[in-house]
């Protein structure tokens, strides 16, 4: 937690003292030592501190959408390895896939899930129980700059000009032209429960310029080890949740896929979901529901290549499944879910 508050407090200062803020005054007002906190050292910074560095840097600064606009002045080399692993990937739907898998390393606030449907893909936030100790007014800062660093951090790295089609987050009416602008959406839904950046396909398999393949593999090994560490701590069947998720335009992988991912045994994860009164069948199972509603109340998609794309063979196979899961069969819910829309 203390290389995520300090990375957050850095990014903070450095972007305040370019709109004329003192950043010595500013980490007065916080209680935080700025010298120490310049050199990585010093005690860990608590949830106060960044709550009171937030809140005095709006106040001085005059922005109150300074998380927005400290997200589109970012550049993709604050975060860190994260950061490295976005400007060595291949591609657009690759390097977000990374950031998504490894979005803890940058926050501890928010979980990054990436669908891919018929002819767009969503990167949605999903926000964590952490977020139960935090400031809301922290929350949503730190909201946008990850909204708009989803959208800017590759756009630099790209040949094209990437704009969502559409975005859903809670906003103000007030504030709508703001996020308008810095989002590049005119189509901004005021959700109170969803926030999710909408992108048309064709930027998934945008090349990125600063691809490197051999740097690639080193980082990920390294972000492997963060992994690991962080991991201890996480339980075993939200991991496997959130990366199923967030690889489903990949399909739904094999047990044995997962662990070797994962860099354990298939009987050492089992026994760690047994703990947690958990199968893989059933986690899998609850990914394929999710996705299939989702492709079924939003794309076009026939029934038999969803069927596909969730990893079943047969078209009648799908559809026992989605009906014990619904009591419909999916054309049954995908026609009530065109009448309804």
């Amino acid at each position: 937690m203390q290389d995520n508050h300090q990375r957050v407090a850095l990014q903070l200062l450095a972007y305040a003292a370019q709109k004329d803020v003192p950043v010595t005054r500013l980490c007065q007002l916080a209680g935080i030592e700025f010298e120490a906190l310049k050199q990585g050292q010093g005690p860990t910074l608590t949830s106060k501190q960044i709550s009171d560095l937030w809140r005095n840097a709006v106040h001085l600064s005059g922005d109150e959408l300074l998380g927005l606009h400290l997200g589109e002045a970012l550049q993709v080399a604050a975060l860190g390895i994260v950061g490295e692993l976005v400007r060595s990937s291949r591609t657009v739907g690759e390097a977000l896939t990374h950031a998504a898998v490894y979005i803890h390393l940058l926050t501890d606030l928010f979980t990054m899930e990436v669908r891919t449907t018929a002819g767009s893909f969503e990167v949605q936030l999903v926000p964590t129980s952490e977020q139960e100790q935090e400031d809301t007014f922290v929350v949503r800062q730190l909201r946008d700059v990850l909204l708009a660093l989803v959208l800017h951090e590759v756009n630099g790295l790209v040949l094209a000009k990437i704009q969502p089609r559409q975005v859903r987050l809670p906003v103000s009416a007030a504030e709508l032209p703001e996020y308008q602008r810095v989002l590049r959406c005119e189509t901004i839904t005021a959700a109170i429960d969803d926030i999710s950046l909408v992108f048309e396909e064709h930027y998934w398999h945008e090349p990125i310029l600063t691809a490197n393949y051999e740097l690639q593999r080193l980082l990920l090994e390294k972000a492997a080890s963060l992994q690991t560490t962080f991991a201890e701590h996480q339980p075993i069947g939200d991991r496997i949740s959130r990366y199923l998720l967030a690889n489903a335009n990949m399909g739904v992988p094999t047990l044995e896929d997962i662990a070797a991912n994962f860099n354990t045994s298939v009987r050492n994860m089992q026994r760690k979901l047994r703990e947690e009164n958990l199968t893989y069948q059933q986690l899998a199972d609850d990914v394929r529901k999710e996705l299939a509603l989702h492709y079924l109340h939003t794309s076009a998609h026939p029934l038999k290549e969803v069927s596909y794309m969730l990893g079943y063979n047969e078209l009648s196979a799908f559809s026992r499944a989605f009906k014990r899961w619904t009591g419909h069969t999916p054309g049954g819910y995908q026609k009530r879910s065109a009448l309804l829309s």
